[in-house]
């Protein structure tokens, strides 16, 4: 099975510039990771559209699960191609973009975005950034970027150049140098979908938001939840996840009669009896496997069979926030 991260990939680091705008841009064109600073903290960049890529940013971080990523954006125009906007989103957006805000709407029909990147919801988060190395990395590469904070899963967010070096060299492809960080704290959250509610404290004051849209923020739980099958529609909130109408059944080793498969690797079970069947990966590459999960989980439960069967993914790796999805996408639920 390939290797999701390596030691061997030579990390380099750019003071930022025309020039260093430039070679971000190839690199996020090419699939790689690039780390730059925003006016919050440094993001680890990759294609949001590319879900190689955005599977490469979950195995750099180390011990992912696929929460939903920001993609960030160089202005509301491109943000409106990505999702779709009501008066309480617009009003915000107007208000405190570029800035560090970030709007979770609704998924405009069509969106590039990779459903990796999304956790396989029909919400987006966006973003656009406030600080001019950010802003021409975006013009450059001319597409959206998610940037997750540039650091290892579970250590402090960076504000540096160096506080990404010390976390990732080895693990990106490129930092680019713009000096320390001006706010040193994430963005605010804001859920648009429906009533505002606030989905993670952050460098933009609620009481500032409060006094533009006239009115006080929901809240929600940004830390815990009672329901273990729960995942977050943004990052730092915990709510419900997609799955799929159909029934999982996990770690089959056979098949049943009019169900679909959802199979991984080069040796399978015999699929001839099946509804419909797609290879997560032929090669057993796990980062390929991490791309086409949440894709191959909807085309399956369109296909129309009460039970997806699924086979065994190993647990290392990228392969363990995959296991973790599709056992909260086995759960037992109430569906509507």
């Amino acid at each position: 099975m390939q290797a999701e991260v390596t030691s061997t990939i030579d990390t380099r680091v750019l003071m930022a510039g025309a020039e260093a705008a430039s070679a971000a841009a190839q690199v996020l064109a090419a699939g790689g990771l690039v780390a730059f600073p925003t006016e919050t903290v440094y993001g680890l960049g990759a294609d949001a559209g590319n879900g190689v890529a955005v599977a490469r940013l979950f195995a750099a971080k180390g011990r992912p699960s696929f929460n939903p990523l920001i993609a960030h954006v160089p202005d509301l125009d491109a943000a409106r191609r990505l999702g779709g906007f009501d008066e309480t989103a617009t009003r915000l957006a107007e208000a405190f973009w570029p800035g560090p805000l970030t709007l979770v709407v609704a998924k405009a029909t069509g969106c590039p975005v990779a459903e990796l990147a999304t956790a396989g919801l029909d919400t987006i988060a966006l973003r656009v950034p406030d600080h001019p190395v950010a802003g021409a990395i975006l013009a450059a590469f001319g597409k959206p970027v998610v940037a997750p904070s540039a650091n290892r899963s579970g250590h402090v967010s960076p504000t540096t150049a160096q506080h990404v070096l010390a976390d990732l060299a080895g693990r990106v492809d490129l930092i680019i140098d713009g000096g320390p960080a001006p706010l040193g704290v994430e963005s605010t959250i804001i859920g648009c979908v429906g009533q505002p509610v606030l989905l993670r404290p952050g460098a933009l004051p609620r009481e500032t938001i409060e006094r533009v849209l006239g009115e006080p923020l929901a809240e929600t739980s940004v830390a815990t939840t009672a329901d273990e099958t729960e995942a977050p529609i943004a990052p730092g909130q915990l709510a419900s996840h997609y799955a799929p109408r159909a029934r999982l059944r996990l770690q089959t080793q056979d098949m049943r009669s009019g169900e679909a498969l959802l199979a991984f690797g080069p040796s399978f079970i015999d699929a001839s009896a099946a509804a419909a069947c797609l290879n997560l990966s032929l090669r057993g590459d796990l980062v390929e496997a991490a791309a086409n999960l949440f894709s191959y989980l909807r085309a399956l439960d369109a296909a129309g069979a009460s039970t997806i069967a699924v086979m065994p993914v190993p647990g290392e790796g990228l392969g363990e926030a995959i296991n973790d999805r599709l056992r909260r996408a086995a759960a037992p639920r109430v569906l509507p």
